[in-house]
């Protein structure tokens, strides 16, 4: 018999829910058959309901067992020299709804290959994009950024093509490309998923803003929870210097770009870009003031680009197939795709990557099935611990920018948390704002103070204390927050609080929500 050949996530999720035991138990059981194994980590699917989820191939199809555990190494390998059966059996990944009916651009071979090799990436398309670039001036790269429509996928929305030019438009003499992995907010793994499933993805992006801008140096500041990522990057990286796709000479271009991984420290105000700057160059994790702006002055006072994961790798697919062809994903000046997380209170939790334009509602309900508990959703918080709560009556709006704007919420970086019926807003709120008091890098007032004084107020009004006027007090700090803080930590608090009062003002003992929240 020919090697047998498995494939298990080595992603976080899986290896949380025991892909590492399983992986030894299925080289253990093979050995006691003498059977050639071949075991293949790959990345996740994105199916987390069904981690850890092994892939076994037969006529040309991958077929899926999940979720399975070190108990099922030997029926598995039943499987291959028996009929087939297994009360496990999920069908061919492919066609597992969940996964079939994405729009796969960013994520297309994470689960799919071997994330560490050259050859594989490859062989799935890799390095097209970064082959054309080559061939293309610096305006031509960032033109054809600029009318693929990108826009940050961090939380802002901030068209990626115009900082390319005033990056590749500075004059210094030295450039950087930064890329923010400090995924803090809650509900959200995109960017981990990604690092350890398809990390050429963001390696090929970062490269190929490198040569637009004119960077020769890149650096990705990873949180310090994802050791799985930092080591899968650091091999990718090693691998792709080897094979000259990263160096003096890229590609044999006579250009020269790397990268490398730089480790946070677990602050989640160093997800803002001016703290994280401050970081890397050894800094205390504080926000700078601006101007001036990162693309003139950012890192070692150097014009640096500094982008989130997802942004960069969405680069590749746009150069690969064409800024008009990326476009065409999604609606009005939402453009592409968005790798949406599903987390919470929800029964198919998991990542799903499709157009701009699907609902809330699509989101949860169809696509993630509703609540894991199966009572009612009460509430989703949209993009982290500082984003909107909005309730059941607003899941029909489309998911894109400007709507989410025109609501008061945003897309953020597309993390949804869902929550039953059980939750208490007024609770949710106060929480805001201790989040606050514990992540401030303290560096300004409105946000070191306020923080602290709104879960005073919050405490105030849910104890039924001069109720109106500490809803008058609350009103007023979210707006000295929102006005006087230096960076998004102070300025966004109040989404949450806001959010919350608005559309769950029974919550906090009052039967209207607060005039200036309307």
């Amino acid at each position: 018999m020919s090697a047998l050949t498995i494939y298990l996530p080595l992603d976080s999720t899986a290896v949380a829910m025991g892909a590492d035991d399983l992986a030894d138990a299925l080289s253990a059981e093979a050995a006691k058959r003498k059977l050639e194994l071949k075991l293949m980590r790959t990345g996740s699917r994105g199916m987390h309901w069904l981690e850890p989820l092994v892939e076994i191939e037969k006529d040309g199809k991958r077929i899926g067992y999940g979720p399975v555990n070190e108990d099922d190494a030997a029926s598995l390998l039943d499987v291959v020299t028996g009929d087939g059966k297994h009360d496990k059996n999920v069908g061919p990944v492919e066609d597992i709804p969940f996964l079939k009916n994405q729009t796969r651009l960013i994520f297309a071979r994470c689960g799919v290959v071997d994330p560490v090799s050259v050859a594989d990436y490859q062989s799935h398309g890799g390095y097209a994009g970064l082959d054309k670039a080559l061939k293309m001036d610096s305006a031509a790269i960032c033109e054809e950024v600029m009318q693929s429509g990108l826009r940050g996928r961090g939380g802002a929305g901030f068209p990626a093509g115009i900082k390319w030019k005033t990056v590749a438009g500075a004059q210094a003499d030295q450039k950087y490309i930064v890329v923010n992995a400090d995924e803090g907010d809650s509900g959200t793994f995109a960017d981990r998923m990604i690092m350890e499933g398809d990390p050429f993805t963001l390696i090929e992006g970062m490269t190929i803003a490198g040569v637009a801008v004119g960077a020769t140096q890149g650096y990705i500041y990873l949180r310090s929870e994802y050791p799985i990522a930092a080591r899968v990057l650091n091999e990718a990286i090693a691998n792709a210097r080897q094979a000259g796709l990263l160096g003096d000479n890229v590609r044999g271009s006579g250009k020269a770009f790397d990268i490398d991984v730089f480790m946070g420290a677990g602050a989640y105000i160093c997800g803002e870009e001016t703290s994280l700057l401050n970081s890397l160059e050894g800094k205390r994790g504080e926000v700078r003031a601006k101007p001036p702006l990162p693309a003139l002055e950012g890192l070692f006072g150097k014009p640096t680009l500094v982008h989130n994961v997802i942004s960069l790798c969405s680069v590749p697919a746009i150069f690969e197939k064409g800024a008009a062809y990326y476009r065409d994903y999604g609606m009005g000046k939402s453009t592409g795709t968005m790798p949406f997380q599903i987390a919470g209170n929800v029964k198919h939790g998991g990542l799903y990557e499709t157009a701009f334009g699907v609902t809330l509602r699509e989101l949860v309900e169809e696509i993630g099935g509703g609540t894991f508990s199966g009572r009612p959703v009460r509430t989703v918080q949209i993009g982290g611990p500082l984003g909107a709560y909005l309730p059941p009556r607003l899941f029909d709006l489309k998911m894109d920018y400007e709507t989410m704007i025109e609501h008061g919420a945003g897309v953020g970086h597309g993390g949804l948390v869902v929550y039953d019926d059980t939750i208490n807003l007024a609770d949710q709120a106060r929480y805001a704002f201790e989040f606050c008091v514990e992540e401030s890098c303290g560096k300004c007032t409105p946000c070191r103070v306020g923080s602290v004084r709104g879960v005073e107020t919050v405490d105030r009004i849910t104890a039924g204390v001069d109720r109106d006027k500490n809803l008058t007090v609350l009103n007023d700090l979210c707006e000295l927050m929102v006005d006087g803080s230096l960076c998004a930590m102070g300025g966004m608090t109040p989404i949450p609080v806001q959010s919350a009062v608005k559309y769950f003002p029974e919550d906090f003992g009052i039967k209207s929500s607060l005039k200036a929240a309307e």
